[in-house]
């Protein structure tokens, strides 16, 4: 089948479709307030891009653990494949991030310099045909994207102009939208998924619906990947949008919700540190040195002489007594010392829950 150009010909503003756009907004504007309320949002966004990472991957069947993937952050001597990928991800949304606040517009350039590092490949945009969308269980063709690199383009630069372009419908709509269209288009030759993914939130930001980069949908999708891939089917061959749509603003609700609730016990937490170290480390107690240690669960000497700019003997004294008081777990990593903030570490990696008292 062919693929439409955008905007699309049928109604996207249905009375369910508004309806769920409403909830959908709500959760997010309560996420945003949620999330000024962290001192250091490098906080946030260090912790759930990493998740992002692991999860968006995972739907692609690249597994790597919280362990793997935390230490790698910090020490790359010996990582595996899996996970240079999961950290690519996490590089390929960074730099998304940073040039859609520069520029205030998302670009097909810009989606190929993501891919790229996502890959890290410059293989580009499909020039030869042959790529065809798999059912994984039954080996089934159930989509064939364009084949023509003159089409792929065209219909890319078309999605550029319907991203770019402001008008009367909720972005939050049209974010549904251009992940399908990306998606439909499939325009390169792997990588297309993650791609999409960053992409989506990356659209969030550039419609000033977040200030950081911190809703991510992969989670969602992992939970309700046959609806998922589905949905992305019966759009396409039954024009069943409003289902589509919908699916994808759940998605949105839900997510938020979580990312509240994830971000209030990582609150939570930071001032039971901060009573904790004032009360039997009053010495060495500041602010500072609190934010310091939930930036990442793995912490080294460095991340105290370079940001606090502390003396290593001082540093390496201060991490030493966080550790008798068990605030800290030191652990050796090739001949480097790290240091786990052990009950950010057990947040960070419980799926399940983002309660700290469980």
């Amino acid at each position: 089948m062919q693929i439409k150009k955008l905007p699309l010909q049928v109604d996207i503003e249905t009375k369910q479709i508004l309806k769920k756009t409403i909830s959908a907004n709500r959760a997010l504007a309560n996420l945003n307030g949620v999330a000024n309320t962290i001192p250091n949002q490098n906080i946030i966004i260090n912790s759930l891009v990493l998740q992002e990472a692991k999860d968006s991957s995972e739907i692609e069947n690249i597994i790597t653990t919280h362990d793997e993937l935390y230490k790698s952050a910090v020490d790359t001597s010996s990582i595996s494949q899996a996970t240079k990928e999961v950290n690519s991800y996490a590089k390929a949304l960074k730099k998304g991030f940073k040039l859609v606040k520069e520029h205030n517009l998302l670009l097909v350039r810009d989606i190929v310099a993501i891919q790229a590092i996502l890959e890290n490949n410059d293989a580009g945009i499909r020039k030869q045909a042959g790529t065809v969308l798999k059912n994984e269980a039954t080996g089934e063709v159930v989509f064939t994207p364009p084949q023509n690199q003159s089409e792929i383009q065209e219909l890319l630069s078309n999605l550029e102009e319907y991203i770019n372009t402001k008008d009367d419908v909720d972005p939050l709509i049209k974010m549904a939208v251009v992940h399908h269209q990306f998606e439909s288009i499939h325009p390169f030759y792997d990588g297309n998924g993650r791609t999409g993914r960053i992409i989506n939130i990356l659209y969030l930001v550039l419609n000033g619906l977040l200030e950081i980069p911190i809703v991510y949908l992969s989670r969602y999708i992992i939970q309700h990947k046959a609806d998922y891939y589905r949905l992305l089917q019966e759009a396409r061959d039954k024009n069943a949008w409003e289902e589509w749509i919908v699916f994808m603003l759940e998605g949105v609700e839900q997510t938020s919700h979580e990312t509240i609730k994830m971000i209030n016990s990582i609150n939570e937490l930071m001032e039971q540190t901060a009573k904790n170290i004032q009360t039997t480390l009053p010495k060495i107690y500041s602010k500072d040195l609190v934010e310091m240690l939930f930036v990442h669960p793995y912490t080294k000497i460095e991340f105290l002489t370079n940001g606090m700019k502390l003396h290593r003997d001082t540093a390496s004294k201060y991490l030493k007594e966080l550790e008798k008081i068990e605030v800290l777990k030191g652990v050796k990593i090739g001949r480097s010392k790290f240091y786990i903030n052990i009950q950010l570490y057990k947040l960070l990696k419980n799926k399940e829950s983002f309660s700290i008292n469980e």
